[in-house]
């Protein structure tokens, strides 16, 4: 096993016996058989798309299975390698496609592999396959390879969700399968490797415009919301991951039924849109991030719906009531086809229920860039008077690991006249407290999922044009905190719009090499977080 994807990873380097996630050897060497598979895909798919080839089902799949090696999405190995079997079936349906249509036959490599049907065989080829780093010839390009892998997964987990609300873009699959069949070759430089790490963040700008377009398109723009983080007395299911269509499913089918939906983690920026909103039922939040769930999952007294990541390992307290759906997985729990809840909604009905009402606080959600984007000439007239002297982009991921309360204090300590924008689940450091507002505009401002990055760029962006400078001129910090692999999507993105000045943390990512830091360190003066006091002076100091 040697899996470094995520910000928790073991000491630092790598985990090399069983994951810090929870994941075991299996599930990761037979993800990594996946990937491999998925690279001859990509080969194949690129070699069609020369005939005129362009499958729906390929490109949708590629980014479900990819999705599914993301860090706590899938853990059961049956599940992936039902995957690896089914990227085989579609990659040999397509060369049938592609000779029929005289096109070049490919069969070198990833593209000729065929898995042992037997388990431990397939296990010992999934061993051999894995990348380490002792077996590569280059560091630098290893490091490069696995920031464009990862970088991929997160594309893959924007695109899912996208296409499932009827938003594609040809140009995404393509780079996507190209950027998967170059992963064998070895002719391609450090500088190609480069380029092809920033040519993913400027395809993860295409798509997470396509996810925001679907969103607002399909459930209308967020406005701001007040979300209950108490409860009220009576039958309870509780919804955690991103999927807003998984949600409104649910919360059709549990219309007039007697049963309250509250969120969970990043769906708590579902309560301001406005056709989500409109369910009577749909009441509020519980709980707080994903790594808090084994201790909140078991106080719920309800069935748990975990649509997308992070899944937490279920403890076996609450294990039977979890229901699993898309690519999340987990041996021994219930996953669901389609959108057919009956069995969560019969489990929701004979359940013990919430007894009373309790009136806890309430959060102020739904800051998407339209809503904030249309009070700005308020903005540009505070930051001309003087109201407004800075603005922070404090969010990213959440996480367990020491360290993460630096950006509750960070927000704490800034100043009264400036700004904190904030989206993920990183938020839940500080998405409780009361900042106070500069003018009417409330100082913490919640753009939404990591999913909605996309509202605080074109924020940024928009800024950047109404004072006619440079991005990188404006009064803005951003204070990133990272977990998993939609982060480093993002992080490309920013580094794709020559986005410079990043604060990032708690750790910086183990898959980058010494002298890939430095060139992001000298290039786009990237810098891990420091102390509170000390980053948010020397933001102030701009």
């Amino acid at each position: 096993m040697f899996c470094n994807q995520c910000e928790q990873t073991a000491k630092g380097i790598a985990c090399t016996k069983i994951g810090v996630c929870g994941k075991d050897h299996e599930t990761d060497v037979l993800q990594d058989l996946l990937i491999y598979a998925l690279q001859g895909l990509g080969k194949v798919a690129t070699a069609g798309r020369k005939v005129g080839i362009d499958e729906k089902e390929v490109n949708f799949f590629t980014c479900e299975a990819l999705f599914s090696t993301l860090t706590n999405v899938n853990f059961d190995p049956e599940s992936i390698k039902n995957y690896i079997f089914k990227a085989i079936e579609l990659r040999e349906k397509l060369k049938s496609e592609i000779k029929a249509k005289g096109g070049e036959a490919v069969e070198d490599g990833s593209a000729g592999f065929n898995p042992p049907q037997e388990h431990a065989e397939l296990l010992k080829t999934a061993e051999q396959i894995e990348p380490r780093p002792e077996t590569a010839p280059d560091p630098d390009i290893f490091s490069l390879k696995l920031t464009t892998i990862y970088g991929l997964k997160g594309i893959a987990a924007y695109q899912y969700h996208a296409a499932k609300l009827g938003e594609e873009d040809p140009s995404v699959y393509e780079y996507m399968h190209r950027a998967l069949a170059s992963l064998e070759r070895n002719d391609l430089s450090l500088e190609d490797w480069v380029n092809m790490a920033l040519e993913l963040g400027k395809v993860n700008l295409k798509v997470m415009e396509l996810l925001d377009r679907g969103n607002h398109k399909t459930f209308g723009v967020p406005k701001p919301t007040e979300v209950p983080l108490g409860h009220k007395a009576g039958k309870a299911i509780l919804v955690s991951g991103h999927d807003l269509q998984d949600l409104y499913e649910l919360l059709k089918q549990t219309e007039d039924k007697g049963i309250y939906i509250y969120t969970h983690g990043e769906m708590l920026p579902a309560h301001g849109y406005p056709e989500l909103k409109k369910f009577a039922h749909f009441y509020g939040h519980y709980g707080t991030a994903w790594q808090n769930q084994q201790k909140e999952f078991v106080n719920f007294p309800g069935p748990i719906v975990m649509t997308t990541n992070c899944l937490m390992p279920p403890k076996g307290e609450y294990k039977d009531r979890v229901f699993t759906m898309g690519p999340v997985a987990f041996p021994g729990v219930k996953h669901i086809s389609g959108h057919d809840f009956s069995e969560v909604i019969k489990m929701a009905q004979e359940m013990e229920c919430f007894k009373e009402d309790a009136n806890g606080r309430k959060v102020l959600t739904g800051f998407a860039h339209e809503t904030v984007l249309s009070v700005a000439d308020k903005i540009i007239e505070g930051v001309k008077a003087g109201a407004i002297k800075h603005f922070f982009l404090v969010g990213g991921c959440d996480g367990a690991k020491p360290g993460r309360n630096y950006y509750t204090r960070f927000v704490e300590l800034t100043p009264k006249d400036t700004v904190v924008l904030t989206l993920g689940c990183g938020k839940f450091r500080f998405f409780d407290k009361d900042l106070g507002d500069i003018g009417g505009i409330p100082r913490l401002l919640d753009m939404g999922q990591c999913n909605d990055a996309y509202s605080a760029i074109q924020v940024a962006l928009a800024l950047a044009k109404a004072f006619n400078v440079d991005v990188n001129q404006l009064p803005l910090s951003l204070i990133v905190s990272w977990y998993e692999q939609k982060a480093v999507a993002i992080l490309l993105t920013l580094l794709y719009l020559g986005i410079k000045n990043i604060y990032l943390g708690p750790s910086l990512p183990a898959f980058l090499s010494p002298n890939v830091l430095k060139f992001l360190a000298e290039k786009y003066n990237i810098k891990p977080i420091s102390e509170p006091e000390k980053d948010l002076a020397a933001c102030l100091s701009k």
